[in-house]
């Protein structure tokens, strides 16, 4: 374990940061907000809305890093910009808020994995004929269960940040994101004899009627989905070398989440559609617990699901891995670049930090009836886990994204940005357009998306 930065290798960085984005809003929230608005035409929307929205806000955080080989709090006092420093104290706050509850849901994965196994060695027909709802309520107001999963998956997270950039993020960035695409591409290649294949890429391909609604989830969901607005893309960029592509990495990080997200829709649909009696009583909704109830089901009906189920759980915890990662790396480089603390202070201090904090949410899914109960937004949430959710998913990521849209679209000069951009790239063409996206587009979106916040009661998480 080294003291020095390091720096990621051009394939380390484009996985590590592809991992940050690669997470359950890949694997499942996507999935079960397409099957919400139809498809199809709410596809090509969340497409068009990755090119003009997500990735010039990808290039924006990674040449903002990456020119100044700081996180963001330290970036933007390099820059000489000292009160935009502001926005990379809320990038930090806003990585310890979320890892601290993501981290919660991350232990449910490795839970279900271990189930998953026991159930395939030790009778998985019975799966099918038991109340799953009632065991996973059980389980998540076992408060006991709840702090040691969270605990168990922020150990492992803590020591893979502890070993630094190159011998710990990136080693196994490029380890889990290889095993990561084989068993999403073997679920993908096995959903193709399946019953419901065929009605899943109609679904997923045949244009369907567009609505307003449906063109704000997908204009949020395209912002959010690539870990923008919460320093993670800015820190992970200042561990890029400068001879890299900053817009091929951004090409690359968005076109490996958005085939995640593509993949992941083939293989859900596959399986509900195959298992039509569960798809007819709407089980198939948005919330993350049906990933823990109604899925099994659904996968241990199907040919192979003894080994499907497994692998299916592994990937999740696979993917919340990387994106937990990113997290803590936002906060742990904070204290090393501006506090000049060691790597493994750092880590370890604040990892035992953020866990401690989301035990409050841990201990909000129905163990302590105050924690669950707790509504500080009104009918918007309910629990201190809920309200963590909302509040960063609704507040600080919009903010944080549209500040960096602002300050790099409006505050930094194009002289300055076009050769920022062209170092270790060449020549960019699209530079004016690439300007005029952040100036005009990205702001507007995101001001959107803030606007039906705030007066139309639409909630992102």
């Amino acid at each position: 374990m080294s003291d020095k930065r390091g720096n990621f290798g051009r394939v380390g960085f484009i996985l590590a940061a592809a991992g940050s984005a690669v997470g359950l809003g890949n694997i499942w929230k996507f999935p079960y907000i397409t099957y919400e608005n139809d498809g199809g035409s709410f596809v090509l929307v969340y497409l068009a809305a990755i090119l003009l929205v997500g990735f010039p806000i990808m290039m924006a955080e990674i040449i903002i890093g990456r020119s100044t080989q700081k996180s963001p709090v330290s970036a933007f006092i390099a820059m000489n910009k000292p009160r935009w420093s502001a926005l990379g104290y809320l990038g930090v706050f806003t990585g310890f808020v979320i890892l601290s509850y993501y981290s919660v849901v991350a232990g449910w994965t490795i839970q279900y994995f271990i189930k998953c196994v026991s159930w395939s060695l030790h009778g998985f027909t019975s799966v099918i004929d038991q109340n799953l709802e009632a065991e996973f309520s059980t389980f998540l107001s076992n408060g006991t269960a709840q702090i040691g999963f969270h605990g168990l998956f922020m150990a492992i997270n803590i020591l893979i940040v502890a070993f630094g950039i190159e011998n710990g993020i990136e080693r196994i960035a490029k380890f889990l994101m290889p095993v990561l695409f084989v068993i999403l591409l073997a679920l993908a290649v096995n959903s193709y004899w399946t019953r419901g294949f065929q009605s899943a890429i109609v679904f997923l391909f045949k244009p369907s009627k567009l609505n307003p609604s449906m063109l704000l989830e997908a204009v949020g969901h395209a912002f959010f989905t690539l870990s923008l607005g919460m320093g993670a893309i800015i820190t992970y960029g200042s561990y890029m070398k400068k001879s890299d592509s900053v817009p091929k990495s951004a090409g690359m990080i968005c076109l490996m989440d958005t085939v995640v997200a593509l993949l992941s829709c083939i293989i859900m649909f596959s399986i509900i559609f195959s298992v039509p009696e569960l798809e007819r009583e709407g089980q198939f909704a948005k919330s993350v617990v049906i990933m823990f109830t109604t899925l099994p089901k659904m996968f241990y009906q199907l040919p192979g699901g003894i080994v499907l189920a497994p692998l299916f759980y592994l990937l999740v915890s696979f993917a919340a891995l990387t994106s937990a990662i990113s997290l803590l790396e936002v906060v742990v480089a904070y204290f090393i670049d501006h506090l000049h603390w060691s790597r493994i202070k750092a880590t370890i201090i604040q990892g035992i930090v953020i866990f401690a904090f989301g035990i409050l949410a841990a201990l909000s899914l129905g163990h302590s009836t105050g924690l669950s109960q707790w509504k500080p937004f009104g009918d918007r949430t309910e629990g201190v886990f809920d309200t963590m959710d909302y509040l960063a998913s609704n507040w600080l990521l919009p903010v944080g994204g549209m500040l960096i849209a602002v300050f790099v679209g409006w505050v930094l000069k194009k002289a300055a940005t076009k050769q920022m951009i062209e170092e270790g790239h060449g020549s960019f063409a699209l530079h004016a357009v690439w300007k005029f996206l952040l100036r005009f587009v990205c702001p507007l979106a995101i001001g959107w998306i803030i606007y039906a916040i705030i007066f139309s009661g639409v909630t992102f998480n």
